[in-house]
């Protein structure tokens, strides 16, 4: 199970809350949230205020639903800064001119999962492949033979 967070329309370039949103990728909750509240970044308490609302939507659905989620295991699956609608923006310059200039708008999502979860399926697909790479080799023998006696089966009758 999954649970996500976003911040849309948020007044930062998408490129310097990735920079931050690295930081975070693939830790535990807890260790992200300490990241998150000690970096010197303008954007990091929007994020760690993101990352929190994750962690709340993660509890809420849980009671809600009846589900067994440890708040513990919970990690931080994805995190990405997408660019929003740019805001246009005229400097005055020298000499009556006017320079044009965007203000960038980032939309932020989190998403969280569950450690042990993943792992086991991710262990039932290995083990299905395991089954079917075993089996693949037979065939391979059974079409070189195939091949080596010309593709035709001799009979009785052409004997």
């Amino acid at each position: 199970m999954e649970f996500t967070a976003k911040a849309r329309f948020t007044r930062v370039s998408p490129q310097k809350a990735r920079l931050v949103l690295d930081l975070i990728k693939g830790r535990g909750v807890q260790e992200a949230l300490e990241t998150a509240a000690f970096t010197k970044k303008r954007i990091a308490p929007a994020i760690f205020q993101l990352l929190r609302s994750a962690v709340e939507n993660a509890n809420y659905l849980s009671q809600e639903k009846g589900m067994d989620v440890d708040l513990d295991r919970l990690y931080i699956k994805h995190a990405i800064a997408n660019e929003g609608p740019r805001m246009k923006r005229i400097r005055p310059a020298p000499m009556g001119r006017a320079f044009r200039y965007q203000r960038r708008i980032s939309h932020m999502e989190i998403v969280l999962a569950e450690k042990g979860v993943e792992n086991k399926q991710e262990l039932a697909t290995v083990v299905g492949e395991e089954e079917t790479a075993a089996k693949a080799p037979a065939k391979k023998k059974a079409v070189a033979a195939k091949k080596k006696s010309g593709g035709k089966k001799k009979t009785a009758a052409a004997r």
